[in-house]
């Protein structure tokens, strides 16, 4: 076994991963950026290690910057977690390249070949696993697009090669649509995973989404740990994860969990992973789907998944420490007949939003009260505690609440036994928004398909539940003016990281920046669009057009002269690993343009003024 593991990632996933460590009794790593430097993963692993700004393509996603934090603190293996460099199939193979350090996940031939979606379905189309229509090789021109809708009809899924749970995805309705979704979901796949590629598949409109949780050793032994059902998403993210399926009988899901053995075999994989099918609903079924029904393959996440936490619960398997004990050469020592699912199991994401506003990602704010949840079969994942400052610059997802039952029933009494425990205030959550899905006569009945939330529940159940169980949001900031009697500094010595405290009574306010060899504080860096003071310097009377979030500027659409129309989109902003575009609300001329491409920008920041 490793003596000690760094974890490439942030929040809850990371504690997932360390806590895991502890019991194989292997020391812990963890790197941060500097908008993580006070997180809840710094504080629980045994080192920590800077690796660079906010912006995740600076930092969590620097590869030189994340290997080089490993030699420095001597360890000999990297586990990924999940997002960020979890599915990189050239950050894995650097590491593997990299003398004493072990990839804790799949190699990077095999992250290549089921990771990249084209590849994947050619290998499953090869070991006879149903697919849906699509292309095989990455697409890079608009007029193939056009050609894929000419021949198998829109609307039209164009999907980044190493993208997932509905990042890098982008539906073409018409054949107008085609240019600017091929591009955004290449920016966005450049963006978030560090791949441009796309590939195309016919959308499937109102299908089920059932994965298939795998593990796999280097002796040629490979098991499916059952089926997950994550059909309640919201803009193709999931919302609400569960374990088994009520959709499926034994014999579908025998022949879904078969099928995908069959395909993980043939690429030759090893550790975790999951196979993910869609599943055609009949609408007015009376029971479960049959064998009959119809299931294609989607993708192969070739990582640890945010809802492996359900597969945990139903069967007692730990999956982090088999990825561990994989990773180490050990061989897996049960028989898929050993494999037993034990009662049923939900996921809760617990994400810093509004639901009733569109689920608006919180934009800061402070955990004035976390009381978590507590019993039999409740369990939490998260790496937060009371007073802390929200980091808003990565996922919105701040923790997840699993919770199991004997059978389905008393796992739906039990979650909402457990979202009423949950005490958060100081910033929005979705807990009322589950609350409200576990009363819901589609989900309860397992009957809703992953448009569900988009396209059929009524939103105003949603605002008369944020209304009800809301609580204490806060005002989505944090008081900067209050006086701080607190002492704690963090200093770093070679890029490692070291707690120091002090304690002074009534002394003089200490000065927080970065302070130059000489002593004297260094200034603050200048705002977006600015040299310094609070406001961009902004000429001219026009419409200011500012950042209605905390963010990274994707793409500047227009230059300054350019004739405007309400609507038009102006500048693209990428906050919580989401494109947003930021629109003109009026007609006007381009005066001014304040920011530029790869810039962070803070809410209220000026980006474009309009005469």
């Amino acid at each position: 076994m490793f003596r000690k593991v760094l974890v490439a990632n942030r929040g809850e996933i990371a504690v997932r991963v360390m806590r895991a460590c502890e019991e194989l009794n292997v020391g812990t790593v963890a790197i941060y950026s500097e908008a993580d430097k006070d997180s809840g993963h710094v504080r629980y692993a045994d080192e920590a290690y800077n690796v660079g700004p906010a912006r995740a393509a600076d930092s969590y996603l620097d590869h030189d910057a994340v290997i080089e934090a490993a030699k420095k603190a001597d360890a000999d293996a990297i586990h990924p977690g999940y997002g960020f460099l979890a599915e990189n199939a050239e950050f894995a193979r650097k590491v593997e390249q990299t003398e004493g350090i072990t990839w804790v996940g799949p190699s990077g031939d095999a992250m290549e070949a089921l990771g990249e979606k084209t590849k994947a379905r050619s290998i499953m189309q090869e070991a006879d696993v149903p697919i849906v229509p699509g292309t095989t090789e990455p697409v890079t021109d608009p007029e193939q697009v056009e050609e894929f809708g000419e021949k198998h009809g829109y609307p039209i899924a164009i999907k980044a090669e190493g993208g997932g749970g509905g990042r890098g995805m982008k539906v073409v309705w018409d054949e107008s649509e085609v240019e600017d979704q091929l591009e955004s979901a290449k920016r966005e796949g450049e963006a978030y995973f560090d791949n441009a590629s796309v590939y195309l598949e016919r959308y499937l409109e109102k299908p089920r989404h059932i994965e298939v949780q795998i593990v796999a050793d280097e002796h040629g032994n490979v098991r499916h740990l059952g089926e997950r059902d994550c059909s309640l998403q919201r803009r193709h993210q999931k919302v609400i994860e569960e374990g088994p399926s009520a959709a499926l009988s034994d014999e579908l899901r025998e022949k879904i969990g078969e099928a995908a053995r069959r395909g993980v075999a043939a690429a030759d994989y090893t550790n975790a992973g999951t196979v993910e099918f869609l599943v055609e609903e009949e609408p007015g079924r009376d029971g479960p789907l049959g064998p009959d029904a119809n299931f294609y393959f989607l993708e192969v996440n070739t990582r640890i998944q945010v809802e492996h936490t359900v597969t945990e619960e139903i069967t007692g398997i730990d999956i982090v420490k088999r990825q561990l004990k994989i990773a180490a050469g050990e061989e897996i020592d049960f028989d898929q007949e050993d494999v037993e699912i034990d009662g049923h199991a939900m996921e809760f994401r617990i994400n810093a939003e509004n639901a009733a506003d569109d689920f608006a990602p919180a934009t800061g704010g402070t955990l004035e009260t976390y009381d978590p949840p507590g019993g039999i079969g409740v369990r939490m994942d998260d790496a937060l505690r009371q007073g802390d400052e929200l980091v808003t610059d990565y996922d919105s997802m701040i923790a997840k609440l699993v919770v199991w039952g004997e059978d389905r029933d008393e796992c739906i009494a039990r979650s909402l036994r457990a979202l009423r425990e949950y005490d958060i205030e100081g910033i929005p959550t979705i807990i009322p928004f589950h609350r409200l899905m576990l009363t819901d006569e589609e989900f309860v009945e397992s009957t809703h398909t992953t448009k569900y939330l988009d396209e059929e529940l009524d939103e105003s159940r949603i605002e008369e539940a944020q209304e009800q169980w809301g609580g204490d949001t806060g005002d989505g900031a944090s008081d900067e003016d209050e006086e701080s009697v607190e002492r704690e500094f963090t200093v770093e010595v070679n890029g490692k990281r070291f707690e120091v405290e002090l304690e002074e009574h009534g002394g003089p306010a200490i000065p927080v920046g970065d302070v130059d060899a000489s002593g004297t504080q260094a200034s603050r860096p200048e705002p977006a669009g600015g040299s310094g003071s609070d406001e961009a310097d902004i000429a001219g009377d026009g419409e200011v057009v500012d950042a209605e979030m905390q963010g990274t500027i994707l793409d500047v659409e227009v230059e300054e002269g350019d004739e405007v129309a309400a609507g038009d989109v102006l500048v693209v902003l990428e906050a919580m690993k989401m494109e947003n575009d930021i629109v003109a609300s009026q007609g006007g001329e381009v005066t001014q343009i304040a920011v530029e491409e790869g810039e962070s920008v803070d809410m209220g920041d000026t980006l474009v003024v309009l005469e």
